[in-house]
């Protein structure tokens, strides 16, 4: 391992903060699932509570985009240019089909481009379902860079 390797802050580490530092990513169930360089996996259970439509048992968008969003950040924190912090500056989320009801719904983001202050992120949200996701985003989130970097 190099100097390098071993100076690297712990990926997994800084997504756990960042969604532990997310009040509604902790009530919403949220669990990062894997990470690596620029790329996070985080899922959601279903719950009652995140039901948008009773008779249904349809789990609400809202949730779905929350889930989105923070896999998002989560994606930009672990970029290999080191962002120190983010936020989202923009997310459009494009919803395919409801979310099948009972099953856990599973984000994937990969930060794909990153400018001076901003980067961008494509995020994809799957149930348990093999075919059609749930839904699909595009993301713009401020880069904050560690002084002198």
């Amino acid at each position: 391992m190099s100097d390098a390797d071993s100076a690297r802050p712990d990926k997994a580490k800084i997504a756990a903060q960042f969604i532990g530092a997310i009040p509604f990513s902790q009530a919403l169930g949220m669990e990062l699932e894997e990470i690596g360089d620029g790329w996070a996996r985080i899922s959601m259970p279903w719950s009652e509570a995140l039901v948008g439509e009773p008779r249904t048992g349809v789990i609400h968008g809202g949730a779905v985009s929350a889930l989105m969003d923070t896999c998002g950040g989560a994606a930009v924190m672990a970029h290999p240019q080191g962002a120190v912090s983010t936020a989202t500056i923009d997310l459009r989320i494009d919803y395919m089909r409801a979310a099948t009801p009972g099953q856990r719904v599973t984000a994937e983001a990969t930060c794909h481009h990153v400018t001076r202050h901003v980067a961008f992120v494509r995020a994809v949200a799957r149930d348990e379902e093999a075919g059609t996701p749930v839904a699909t985003a595009t993301g713009a989130f401020t880069f904050q860079r560690a002084e002198g970097a």
